[in-house]
């Protein structure tokens, strides 16, 4: 039993080194905010989490764990799961989540699928500035398999590989990133403390290509007409980030229990975030939730407002076993200046 033990503190503590310098390699600094590719990576999905502001890294468990630490996914209760998730997001987009995973004596494994809705938008030229008549609609398709495994009652660890493509009228751009995530239940001995680290978003960057980077020119000093050039677009990185996070719960009698939630986000390309949270469960049946996030340097754009727009997070479930298939419903709302709020619903399943 001790070389096990054993065995888990070093495996964990090679996990964390791993992940820390993956952290300092692939996120430094936020003067180079808005300028990363793929940022549809750093769109949140589901509603639990959501309303808990992200700060579950922790302890997040189950389907929800495919996106915000991939070791917790082996955590799940059930043997398998599915789960649909919707969010009215900024600016009219609609962002739609689909994930689906099963528990084996090898592990857990997830598939998750993630897609985003802006609408149709009007195509316009430098000899057209007010629109052409013909419209298009950009597509963003971000396609993950998640892999988790349970060490022990207490370790867990997991990772993702997203298949990433971008498409926007006549151009296009795909790519790959990887999620990697540990946790730790029981941290210093005590029952309800636990510990989350999750290193997200690593791996090359994306450039774009297709026939909308062909121009037509007059090469100079030449006798060559008029002819189509390619222009090479240059290669964008990814929005690498980590996530590191510490829960608590207590328990409050026999039937309900209060979760407390603080993560700190580390940014390669915006400002480095701290979130808090809460959620409250009342016979594993009814759940209330809060939160709050907001940005470490408090970056300020020329007019003196935050650069951060989003702030308090409220949420509610309801979770019912069926007999042999549990029904979970959950709602967040995610307040956003500027913008409407977001409003997210997740229907998820579990057999």
């Amino acid at each position: 039993m001790k070389r096990i033990n054993h065995r888990v503190v070093i495996v964990s503590l090679a996990i964390f080194f791993l992940l820390v310098f993956s952290a300092q390699v692939f996120a430094s600094g936020s003067d180079r905010r808005g300028t990363a590719a793929a940022q549809e990576l750093l769109i949140p999905v589901g509603a639990r989490q959501i309303g808990m502001s992200g700060a579950s890294v922790s302890f997040v468990s189950g389907i929800d764990a495919i996106y915000w630490n991939p070791a917790g996914l082996d955590r799940m209760q059930a043997a398998a799961a599915g789960s649909f998730s919707h969010m009215r997001y900024i600016a009219d987009m609609n962002v739609s989540y689909v994930a689906a995973a099963a528990k084996s004596g090898l592990g857990s494994f997830g598939l998750s699928f993630k897609t985003i809705d802006f609408g149709d938008i009007p195509i316009t030229t430098t000899d057209q500035p007010d629109g052409t008549g013909a419209l298009f609609s950009p597509q963003f398709i971000t396609l993950g398999l998640t892999y988790s495994k349970g060490l022990t009652d207490r370790v867990a660890v997991g990772a993702t590989m997203n298949v990433i493509n971008e498409t926007i009228d006549r151009v296009s751009a795909s790519g790959y990133a990887f999620d990697i995530g540990v946790q730790y239940k029981g941290l210093l001995g005590m029952n309800g403390l636990s510990l989350g680290l999750a290193v997200k978003s690593i791996g090359p960057g994306i450039q774009f290509g297709g026939n909308g980077m062909l121009v037509r020119a007059e090469a100079e000093d030449t006798e060559r007409p008029t002819s189509f050039y390619r222009v090479s677009a240059g290669t964008d990185e990814l929005p690498s980030t980590m996530d590191i996070g510490l829960a608590y719960q207590f328990d409050l009698g026999t039937s309900s229990n209060l979760k407390t939630a603080a993560a700190f986000s580390h940014n390669n390309y915006q400002d480095d975030l701290v979130r808090g949270a809460l959620e409250y469960n009342f016979n594993n049946m009814i759940f209330l939730r809060g939160g709050y996030s907001t940005n470490v340097n408090g970056t300020e754009d020329p007019t003196g407002e935050s650069i951060y727009i989003y702030g308090a997070t409220f949420g509610a479930g309801f979770n019912y076993d069926l007999g042999g298939l549990v029904l979970t419903l959950d709602y967040a709302y995610r307040q956003a200046a500027f913008f409407d709020a977001n409003n997210v619903f997740t229907l998820s399943l579990g057999f």
